[in-house]
C-alpha cells in the first residue's frame, strides 16, 4: 500500500528536504517538533506540526514514546527518521512496525546488525567484502587486544563497537598509550552507547574516505555510485563530492560490487550508505562501516545520478519493488557539497546561534542550497549547528568548483557567523584544486591557514 501520509521524526533541513520529496508524491506531512522549533521551516512547510516536547533532544527527538504517540494521534501510515536522532536505532524502527505503520528504512534487525561495528565487520567477511585487519570480534581486556596488535602492530585504532559518525575513536601508537587508553575508550563508549564493547583494527595511515550509496528493496540492491568524503575536521565531514575523482574504472566497479553484495547479504531495505577507506598507494579497500540511514551529503549523488533518493525510500517503504535496474543508473558531471554550519571558523569553530538578518540565496543553473534558513529566524542553541548544504554540479570538476566559488561568493547570512569562510579558502586551494587530499589533511591545513578563514 502507497504510503498517504508521513510522520517526519526529525528536524531542520533534512526535515524539510523529506517535506519536499513527500509533497511530490501526494503525501500529507506531520512535523514533529521541540517547543524550540516551533517557528522552525520544517513546521512552516507542512501540512500539520506537532509538538512533542521541550527544547531538549531527550526529551523530544529522542523520546521513542512521545513519537509514537505523535504518529498514532496524527493516524500517519509512515514515518521517516531523516538522519541523526534515532535515524539509526533499531527499537525506533521496531516501535514504529509495532505500532502498525511503515519506518522508512531498514528494518529494526538489519539496523541492529550494521548498527554493531563488529558484527558489521563478521557479515562484510562473509560477504567476501575486504575489512580492514584487525581484531575477530570484540576484545575482552587487555589480553587480547595485546594479541591482536601482534598480527596488526602499531599504530591501531581503538573503536566503540556500538559507536558510529566519527565518535569514540582512539589512536594508539605504542603499548603504553593502548594500555592508557583502552580504558579510557570503553569508560567513553558505555557513556556515549550505553555499550562499553570495543574492538582494534590497524591504523591506515593518510587513507581516502569513499563511501557507496545503495538502494534496496529487501530483496533487489543497486548502488548509485560512490562519493570521496576525506575533507573532514576532527572524523566529522565537511566537503563530499562525487564521483570520487582518485578511483579508476576497475576500482569503482570493484567498490561498488562490494557495496552491492553485503547490501544483499543482509537484505537491505531502503537508502544506505556503505563506507571504505581507499588506500591509493596499494589501490586497496577496506570496509570500515554502514550508515543504515540516508546521508547528509546524499544530494551529491541526487545530481550525478538524477535520483531523488528521498523519494525512492518513499516508495520503497510504501511497498513498490525497487524500480531501479543498475543498467539503468548513469552518472553525469561532477558534484560538490560544502556543509554551512553556525560556527566561527577563525575562533576555533565556536558554535555561534544567532538571529538570521538578511539571507541572500545563491542561484544560477546547477547550484542547490539545502537549509532550514530564511529571515528573522532564531537559530536554537540546542542541536546540530547545520544550517544548511550548499551543493553545486559541474560538467567536471573544475566546473563545478568554479560554480562553487561564485556560489559561496553569493551567499550571505547575516546575523551569524558561518564555516563559509573556510570552504571559499579550501576552494582556492591548489592541493584541493588537484584532489590531493586525505582523511588527516584538513587538520593539518587548518594548523597553518587559520588567518585565511576571518569572513
Amino acid at each position: 500500500m502507497a504510503i498517504r501520509s508521513l510522520l517526519i521524526a526529525n528536524r531542520g533541513e533534512i526535515a524539510v528536504r523529506i517535506i519536499r520529496a513527500a509533497r511530490e508524491l501526494g503525501i500529507h506531512t506531520v512535523q514533529v517538533h521541540s517547543s524550540a522549533d516551533a517557528d522552525s521551516l520544517a513546521v512552516q512547510l507542512a501540512d500539520d506540526a506537532i509538538e512533542i516536547g521541550p527544547p531538549q533532544a531527550a526529551k523530544s527527538y529522542l523520546n521513542i514514546a512521545a513519537l509514537i504517540e505523535a504518529a498514532k494521534s496524527s493516524g500517519v501510515d509512515a514515518v521517516h527518521p531523516g538522519y541523526g536522532f534515532l535515524a539509526e536505532n533499531a527499537e525506533f524502527a521496531a516501535a514504529v512496525e509495532a505500532a502498525g505503520m511503515r519506518f522508512v528504512g531498514p528494518t529494526a534487525e538489519t539496523i541492529h546488525l550494521m548498527g554493531d561495528k563488529v558484527a558489521a565487520r563478521t557479515a562484510a567477511a562473509e560477504a567476501g567484502v575486504p575489512t580492514v585487519p584487525g581484531s575477530a570480534g570484540r576484545i575482552e581486556g587487555m589480553e587480547e587486544a595485546k594479541a591482536v596488535i601482534e598480527e596488526t602492530g602499531f599504530p591501531v585504532l581503538i573503536k566503540a563497537a556500538a559507536g558510529g559518525g566519527g565518535r569514540g575513536i582512539r589512536i594508539a601508537h605504542d603499548m603504553a598509550e593502548l594500555e592508557h587508553l583502552v580504558p579510557q575508550a570503553s569508560a567513553e563508549a558505555q557513556a556515549a552507547f550505553g555499550d562499553g564493547g570495543l574492538y582494534i583494527e590497524r591504523a591506515i595511515q593518510d587513507a581516502r574516505h569513499v563511501e557507496v550509496q545503495i538502494l534496496g528493496d529487501g530483496q533487489r540492491v543497486v548502488h548509485c555510485y560512490e562519493r570521496e568524503c576525506s575533507l573532514q575536521r576532527r572524523r566529522q565531514k565537511v566537503w563530499e563530492e562525487a564521483p570520487a575523482v582518485e578511483l579508476d574504472l576497475s576500482h569503482r566497479e570493484a567498490l561498488c560490487r562490494a557495496a552491492v553484495a553485503l547490501a544483499e547479504a543482509v537484505h537491505y531495505r531502503g537508502a544506505g550508505t556503505l563506507e571504505f577507506l581507499y588506500e591509493e598507494a596499494t589501490g586497496g579497500f577496506y570496509f570500515i562501516e554502514m550508515n543504515t540511514r540516508i546521508q547528509v551529503e546524499h544530494p551529491v549523488t541526487e545530481c550525478i545520478t538524477g535520483i531523488d533518493l528521498i523519494g525512492e525510500m518513499l516508495r520503497i517503504a510504501g511497498g513498490e519493488p525497487l524500480r531501479l535496474r543498475q543498467e539503468d543508473i548513469r552518472q553525469e558531471g561532477h558534484a560538490i557539497e560544502v556543509r554551512i554550519n553556525a560556527e566561527d571558523p577563525a575562533n576555533g569553530f565556536m558554535p555561534f546561534p544567532g538571529v538570521v538578518g538578511e539571507l541572500r540565496v545563491p542561484g544560477g543553473p546547477g547550484v542547490r542550497f539545502d537549509s532550514l534558513l530564511y529571515p528573522g529566524y532564531a537559530i536554537p542553541p540546542f542541536y546540530d549547528s547545520l544550517l544548511g548544504k550548499l551543493i553545486v554540479w559541474g560538467e567536471n570538476r573544475d566546473h563545478a568548483l568554479a560554480r562553487l566559488k561564485g556560489a559561496l561568493a553569493e551567499l550571505k547570512v547575516d546575523g551569524v557567523k558561518t564555516t563559509a569562510p573556510l570552504f571559499t579558502a579550501l576552494a582556492e586551494d591548489p592541493e584541493v584544486a588537484a584532489a590531493r587530499f586525505h582523511t588527516r589533511w584538513l587538520e593539518r591545513w587548518l594548523e597553518s591557514n587559520a588567518s585565511r578563514l576571518a569572513p
